[in-house]
């Protein structure tokens, strides 16, 4: 700005063709130049705030509402496409709709089928090429295991082993996820662990992956639990009691997901015995939600240790609830141990989320000093919303200007 000024004081000194008036009015230009730029607050004078050197800059990959994993150079596109926007980190979905999305022995052996039936999968292996593109990009990968213990109703895993199902008090097992009928396995069967255990390893053994994660649907629906063999063991434990016919009764909630939380501590012990650099993951709900609706006890996990990435799925239009999730105690102390993220809804499809809102809730996570962000999910970052793609590529590239790390514990990450 000065240096424009100044060009233009000797421009017109040059043309008024006056030495000495132009110096002096060269310098007094100047002099009042600099008085009003001191005058500026400081933030005025300075670039704008420094982004982090570290962040995590996600996005979930599914085969729900999502054909990005069913076509190979789709999905090589894609990917290009996330690293030249400066994202660092996917999540690919592996488990969903009682399958596998790629080959696996173990489902093999216990469904029928190695992979899901999707015409678009076959032939392939979805997760190495996701693996071997995305490390050429410098993305980290981390496989999603979506479903958890959930299937739909129909699955041939439903049908094979309905012995593994569990069910309500009354019960019934069919549980409504939208238009969808879904049940559950009982997360308390030995065989039931042995089997989601074995897929696991299966993934962290095959796999150059940096780490796997799960949500809450590595839970339970606190409705459910009630079918005989866990009413059986809750027997044995408590002198013969029966659960409570409230599935909310306090015991009966903190005793199953006592139960869940024992697994999730032997999987994180089985996923480091099998590679010790394979981060464990979780994205689930905020603390009250995911305890009280299923089970799933993070803030216990992470305490305990057995959680080393933790992306808090904050899906709310409300900014000032948005605002409130994120200052609770809970998840303040989870910052102040592992690198805490927070998921963002990009959309969904039949609901379009506006590019403002995005920008907004990305820039409350950053004011609060939280480890990153990701995105659910990836086709309604710009192939499913009502903005035209390009404006929103160009309001993501505004986000993420320039590249950066994924904020990675085993590292040496610092909060």
């Amino acid at each position: 700005m000065i240096k424009r000024f100044v060009k233009w004081c000797v421009e017109f000194w040059n043309i008024r063709q006056s030495r000495k008036s132009g110096l002096f009015l060269v310098v007094v230009t100047l002099s009042v130049v600099t008085t009003v730029m001191l005058s500026f607050p400081l933030n005025a004078q300075t670039t704008p705030q420094r982004l982090p050197t570290s962040e995590l800059r996600g996005v979930w990959l599914t085969n729900i509402d999502s054909d990005v994993l069913f076509e190979r150079d789709r999905l090589k596109g894609s990917l290009q496409r996330l690293d030249e926007l400066n994202f660092n980190t996917v999540y690919p979905a592996v488990w969903n709709w009682g399958y596998t999305l790629y080959p696996s022995k173990v489902a093999a052996k216990v469904i029928g089928r190695a992979i899901d039936p999707t015409p678009g999968l076959q032939g392939r292996d979805m997760l190495k090429e996701i693996v071997d593109v995305g490390h050429q990009k410098g993305l980290t990968v981390i496989p999603w295991f979506e479903f958890g213990f959930m299937a739909p109703a129909d699955s041939l895993l439903a049908k094979n082993r309905p012995q593994w199902l569990t069910s309500r008090s009354d019960g019934t097992r069919i549980v409504k996820e939208g238009t969808h009928n879904r049940v559950w396995l009982n997360p308390f069967r030995p065989e039931v662990q042995q089997f989601i255990q074995d897929l696991i390893v299966e993934i962290v053994r095959n796999y150059d992956i940096d780490g796997i994660q799960f949500d809450d649907h590595f839970g339970l629906p606190s409705e459910l639990g009630y079918d005989a063999y866990t009413v059986a063991l809750y027997n044995k434990e408590h002198r013969g009691q029966a659960p409570s016919k409230n599935s909310k009764d306090p015991e009966w909630v903190r005793w199953r997901a006592n139960k869940i939380t024992d697994f999730m501590k032997r999987v994180f012990t089985t996923i480091k015995a099998t590679k010790k650099d394979c981060l464990v993951s979780v994205a689930p709900n905020p603390q009250r939600f995911s305890y009280e609706y299923f089970l799933a006890d993070w803030q216990k996990w992470e305490r305990m240790g057995i959680v080393e990435d933790l992306v808090l799925q904050i899906y709310r239009d409300d900014l000032n609830v948005f605002v409130s999730e994120l200052e609770y105690p809970e998840v303040k102390a989870a910052k102040s141990h592992i690198p805490v993220s927070i998921g963002i809804l990009a959309g969904l499809k039949n609901r379009s989320i506006p590019m403002q809102q995005i920008q907004t809730q990305v820039q409350k996570v950053r004011d609060r000093n939280f480890a990153g962000v990701s995105f659910f999910f990836y086709e309604t970052l710009w192939n499913m919303s009502k903005e035209k793609p390009l404006v929103r590529q160009t309001s993501f590239q505004k986000i993420f200007p320039t590249p950066t790390t994924y904020p990675n514990l085993l590292a040496g990450w610092k909060p």
